[in-house]
């Protein structure tokens, strides 16, 4: 039997193919992460938020009954609070996808 990186076997054709597979998937998921949406709202509604999979924020949308003059920092609060968790979602959806196509084998984080 033929030995491959770290004595596993294999051959390095084969572990090439597997490389160029996962790297088309790879190449896709980028494509339809900057398809996917997510939305998230905070304060019962009061401020939405929508971002791409890629963590790119598309849209806040803000009630206007949560306009208090006097209490700005509320409102300021409530945006961070819905972009906060529509990035955390984004980040689960990328790591998600990234185990579909790595089979459950962990890459460094922020890799993607």
């Amino acid at each position: 039997m033929a030995k491959g990186f770290g004595g596993m076997p294999g051959n390095m054709a084969n572990l090439m193919k597997q490389a160029q597979k996962m790297q088309k998937g790879m190449e896709q998921m980028q494509e339809q992460l900057d398809q996917k949406t997510i939305e998230t709202t905070s304060g019962g509604g009061a401020v939405k938020v929508v971002i791409t999979g890629k963590k790119v924020l598309q849209q806040i949308k803000i009630n206007p009954e949560a306009v208090d003059p006097d209490d700005v920092e509320m409102l300021e609060d409530l945006i961070v609070t819905a972009v906060n968790e529509a990035l955390r979602q984004a980040e689960e959806m990328v790591t998600n996808e990234m185990s579909k196509i790595t089979g459950g084998v962990g890459l460094p984080g922020g890799l993607f």
